[in-house]
């Protein structure tokens, strides 16, 4: 099994930062895809950020210029920076990882357990 755990949410004031951070342990052999995505209340969950193994980013078009994911391979970690927040910005902030346990194992998508990123005066 995987485990993904997520830190750094809490509560920002309009304009300030905020680094979530979201780290795998378990039965990895490697992680494709690493993600973020969040669900304000009443609404959908949607798509932050993806980045895949070799770099590559895509942002929502809310986001972009604001937030920006990195990932660390070596420990099976992903990152968001998110500048410029905005009250709209408010949600849980959920980490997916798409991971291969074994070499010729199939792939999987793990979702983080959720953190909460509240942006308000």
């Amino acid at each position: 099994q995987v485990q993904l755990v997520e830190s750094g949410g809490g509560l920002v004031q309009p304009g300030g930062s905020l680094r979530l951070s979201c780290a795998a342990s378990g039965r990895i052999f490697s992680i494709n895809a690493m993600g973020w995505y969040r669900q304000a209340p009443g609404k959908q969950r949607e798509l932050v950020a993806t980045i895949t193994r070799d770099g590559s980013t895509n942002y929502a078009d809310s986001v972009k210029g604001r937030f920006t994911i990195s990932r660390d391979n070596a420990k099976n970690t992903v990152y968001l920076q998110m500048n410029s927040l905005k009250p709209e910005d408010t949600a849980v902030y959920y980490c997916q990882m798409v991971v291969s346990s074994t070499q010729l194992g199939r792939w999987y998508a793990y979702w983080g357990q959720g953190t909460q990123v509240t942006v308000s005066s």
